[in-house]
């Protein structure tokens, strides 16, 4: 834990520090805050279209080759930035909160939902998301607390989602994306507006991140099984290779485990030498062959992952580069799903 907690500051602190990826506003202290979202109102938006922020960034060796496609929408999901353990706000982050905005913002959304900028317009919005504790409550009330703050940020979510769909969809095909607690609401909207409904049509695929998805959760939707199959899930959660952690081995079911380097599931294993392309400490740096991926057991395993200070990578638990690790290889999938998705709607109108 010691050593994910100083990976997560080395990530933040460099991404704060780097000024070469795209410029982008951010400009939180002239504006008149409100606690219920309001998704007409671009602030409670992390990424937005109609505003610059760090999801239109990326790493200086791809940017000059960077050809948008703006073929379909992202709705993204960002994971849990609420780390504060003295909980300032309770168990549900305040929308007022500039520095965990801040941080939000050149965390995950400038490190993974940058990752499908060249397939579509990304929307990201800002929720009232549970502190992390609400993962590892320690007693009844703990519980009961942290269900609440989950309902909140998830009503958040869905409210965000609808006003979307309503207003900025225009019939688009749409990638759903999330990470950690993002992919615990996107399961929830997935289930609700995806899963045998007429959205499905819509549906490129969803890139549901480092939470355990059970195969039976959904009626319709199912796992990816081919590079360019659409309308179905990819999902992982990377660990270093022959580790499974303790809440893995008593889970009554074994989880959807998509290959981010194969997309294949004839094919559940790579080696790091297939790997084009990890971000890790430098969001302008793209570094190759740093994780293999191997399918094991409802988890991805990796080799101890190559790269410089790697020394200080302790942990086996590798949640937090659940992309970062595979950043270039899910890019180039989003853009070969949704160039799929393209062709097999051409087709079916000709």
């Amino acid at each position: 834990m010691r050593t994910l907690k100083l990976l997560i500051i080395i990530v933040l602190l460099n991404g704060c520090a780097n000024n070469n990826y795209n410029n982008f506003s951010i400009n939180y202290s002239k504006v008149n805050w409100e606690e219920q979202p309001d998704y007409s109102q671009l602030k409670n938006w992390a990424a937005h279209p109609l505003k610059s922020d760090p999801s239109d960034s990326l790493p200086r060796s791809i940017a000059k080759n960077y050809q948008p496609k703006q073929l379909v929408d992202v709705f993204f999901i960002h994971p849990t930035t609420y780390l504060d353990p003295l909980m300032p706000n309770g168990w549900s982050a305040s929308l007022k909160d500039f520095n965990l905005n801040l941080k939000t913002d050149l965390s995950t959304i400038l490190n993974q939902a940058s990752i499908f900028n060249e397939v579509g317009s990304v929307y990201a919005p800002r929720y009232r998301q549970a502190h992390i504790k609400s993962y590892y409550p320690e007693n009844r009330v703990d519980t009961l607390n942290a269900l609440a703050a989950f309902e909140l940020a998830y009503q958040d979510v869905k409210k965000s989602f609808e006003y979307y769909l309503k207003n900025d969809n225009h019939t688009k095909p749409i990638i759903i994306a999330s990470h950690s607690q993002g992919s615990t609401h996107a399961k929830r909207l997935l289930k609700e507006y995806f899963d045998g409904k007429e959205l499905s049509k819509k549906l490129v695929a969803a890139y549901i991140v480092g939470m355990a998805i059970d195969p039976a959760e959904f009626d319709n939707l199912k796992a990816c099984s081919t590079p360019t199959e659409t309308g179905c899930i990819c999902a992982w959660r990377t660990y270093k290779e022959g580790y499974i952690p303790p809440f893995v081995q008593i889970e009554k079911f074994k989880s959807i485990v998509t290959n981010p380097l194969t997309w294949d599931s004839n094919q559940p294993s790579a080696s790091s030498l297939s790997n084009e392309g990890a971000v890790l400490y430098n969001f302008n740096k793209i570094i190759p062959k740093v994780a293999g991926a191997i399918n094991h057991e409802g988890v991805l395993w990796t080799p101890y992952p190559k790269f410089f200070g790697n020394f200080l990578y302790k942990t086996s638990n590798y949640h937090i580069a659940d992309f970062n690790f595979y950043y270039l290889s899910v890019r180039k999938n989003a853009r070969d799903r949704t160039l799929q998705y393209i062709n097999q709607l051409e087709n079916k109108t000709n």
